[in-house]
Formats: structure tokens, sequence, C-alpha cells
């Protein structure tokens, strides 16, 4: 398993954390009630995981 060795772990940790729980509440929206508030809650959640990626690419 991979340490996180770069300069912000728990920062990355907490938004991973916002993202995968974003992403469920996301496809519980979009399957169970209105898909465009539920294709809204995802790409809110895709953003907080572009932030964390971007974080892992610049150490």
């Amino acid at each position: 398993m991979e340490k996180n060795t770069g300069r912000h772990p728990r920062l990355r940790n907490v938004l991973n954390i916002i993202f995968m729980l974003g992403a469920i509440i996301g496809v519980a929206i979009y399957l169970l009630g209105d898909t465009t508030i539920g294709t809204i809650v995802i790409l809110a959640a895709m953003s907080f995981k572009i932030v964390e990626c971007s974080l892992r690419l610049i150490r």
C-alpha cells in the first residue's frame, strides 16, 4: 500500500472523503429522484477530486 508522501496528506484525505460521499449521494439522487440535481451533485464532487489530483501532481 502506498503512503501519502506529498506535502498535504491530510488535506488530500479530506478531499477524497468529500468526493466519495458526494459521489455516493449524487448517484443516489440520480437513481432515486431528479437526474438533473444528481448530475450537479456528482459534478460538484468531481471538482473536489480534481483539486486532490492537482495537489498530488504538484507535490
